[in-house]
């Protein structure tokens, strides 16, 4: 009888062992040590540079290296800043963003995949939804590392995300000799493990 029921200790052994290595690990952005912004080409001479004051980002991985991480973020069009208050009020018009009747904006990773030219780095493929528009795009993500916060002991870990998108793919404005198409997206995360 002593086979069976070693048997039987080594499965629950096991099982309990793969639920401890699926456990996933949620990690959500500081919003005061993050930012979300863009830049944009204006007269073909100069950055144009703006933010997204209110956002969210959240992640979810099981392994350590972030190898199969998730990215969940949303944001707010109301809270573009440009450092300009007329500015940010026609951004937010129905001539390029119509944050009236499309007041959030949400990007969902499809996969997190490791660089194999470099430990830090990961592609990153999900759907952004901009404008009542979904399109797939990619993004780079740099890992920055993870320490614990010396006052409260919580883990942090630190992630730079840059990728480029085509406003007009997201009927954002129209085309403009003033104001270039392509828009450059930088997202410096600090992210909190709950």
């Amino acid at each position: 009888m002593k086979r069976p029921v070693t048997i039987i200790a080594a499965a629950f052994a096991g099982l309990a062992l793969s639920f401890t290595v699926a456990t996933s690990s949620i990690w959500s952005s500081d919003g005061s040590h993050s930012r979300l912004g863009f830049t944009v080409k204006h007269m073909g001479i100069s950055d144009f540079n703006g933010s997204f004051n209110t956002y969210e980002v959240k992640m979810t991985a099981t392994k350590e290296d972030f190898s199969d991480a998730k990215v969940e973020l949303t944001g707010d069009i109301a809270s573009i800043n440009t450092a300009n208050e007329m500015r940010d009020g026609h951004l937010k018009s129905a001539d390029f963003f119509d944050a009236e009747k499309f007041p959030k904006f949400t990007f969902v990773s499809k996969s997190f995949t490791k660089d194999a030219k470099s430990k830090n780095a990961y592609k990153v493929v999900g759907d952004l939804t901009l404008h009542g528009i979904t399109k797939e795009v990619t993004m780079t993500a740099v890992h920055n590392g993870t320490v614990t916060h010396p006052q409260n002991k919580k883990e942090i870990s630190g992630f730079k995300m840059t990728g480029t998108i085509n406003r007009l793919d997201f009927k954002v404005g129209d085309s403009n000799p003033g104001l270039s198409n392509e828009v450059n997206v930088t997202a410096d995360l600090e992210l909190v493990k709950e």
